[in-house]
């Protein structure tokens, strides 16, 4: 069992596996399971995602009970058909998976929480990406979870992944970081390049507040999952670069440990502060819940 990411990838290089591979092998010892019975398993959570997406991006969309959220996904699908797009079409493909993803999860279907629901769309919206740029086969985007699943077990067990107890730094901060690093190994770079991929995509998330409009999972959380993917993408590119993040990994974990145990209840997923909080968020709450509320 490795407890920190320094210990992942002093393993990975030791033994000459890819990070993904030293995590199925984890799996099947926690989980007392065969090598197929691990890969059926997630292999199940990427058919999740992948009908999450197509729910959500096909016809007019989805849209959530309260009106809040829904629908963008299918403008994002329409406006790439029809327009040269500033960022790129690869991006776009990647930012309409994961707000396809979330619109789904605000409209009560079924998604892979990854690590959570709130953060469901940045690891679908990552492998959009990869699957068109790099021809990612199914059996790479299994790995791929693996890989990010790894870096997933490191984060929640010396800080958190959730808004309410870490802001959305530890929500969509380490659904972004794990994209990250497992994009690198997609691509073909090795442990200490992921490592620096998770590291980069972190920081550069650290401090984000988690601020729901009405306490729920819908506004900005959609949007924040399509800018988890991008961030994770340009992440993995830098890495891929030989960029480094000088910081590493473990310290970053760290830190966004302090930075979230240092956040006001009213940024931790409770629907006052952020934009919560706004005159627009505030009437966004009354008209869902009413005056009382």
């Amino acid at each position: 069992m490795f407890t920190s990411v320094a210990e992942l990838v002093a393993s990975a290089q030791t033994q000459g596996l890819p990070i993904s591979e030293i995590m199925i092998r984890e799996e099947m010892e926690r989980f007392q399971e065969s090598r197929e019975q691990v890969w059926e398993r997630m292999g199940e959570n990427l058919d999740a995602m992948d009908r999450a997406v197509a729910k959500g991006s096909t016809g007019e969309g989805v849209f959530s009970a309260t009106g809040l959220t829904g629908g963008e996904a299918a403008l994002l699908r329409d406006y790439r058909e029809t327009h040269v797009s500033l960022s790129g079409d690869t991006m776009l493909e990647a930012v309409q998976a994961a707000m396809a993803t979330n619109e789904v999860n605000a409209s009560m279907g079924v998604i892979c929480a990854t690590p959570t629901a709130g953060s469901s769309g940045t690891l679908p919206g990552v492998l959009a990406a990869l699957k068109r740029r790099i021809d990612l086969d199914r059996d790479g985007q299994i790995r791929f979870l693996f890989t990010a699943g790894a870096f997933g077990l490191v984060t929640a067990n010396n800080a958190m992944i959730a808004g309410a107890t870490g802001g959305c730094q530890a929500e969509v901060g380490s659904a972004s970081a794990m994209g990250a690093a497992a994009a690198v190994e997609a691509a073909g770079g090795d442990p200490v390049a992921c490592a620096e991929a998770f590291a980069i995509a972190m920081s550069n998330l650290l401090g984000l507040v988690c601020d729901p409009v009405a306490g729920l999972v819908e506004l900005p959380c959609v949007k924040r999952n399509a800018i988890g993917a991008g961030n994770a993408l340009i992440a993995a590119d830098i890495a891929l670069s030989g960029g480094s993040n000088k910081i590493p990994a473990d310290e970053v974990i760290e830190a966004m440990r302090k930075v979230g145990r240092s956040l006001p209840a009213s940024l931790r997923e409770t629907g006052i502060g952020g934009l919560a909080g706004t005159p627009t968020g505030q009437r966004f709450r009354k008209t869902i819940f009413g005056q009382e509320e």
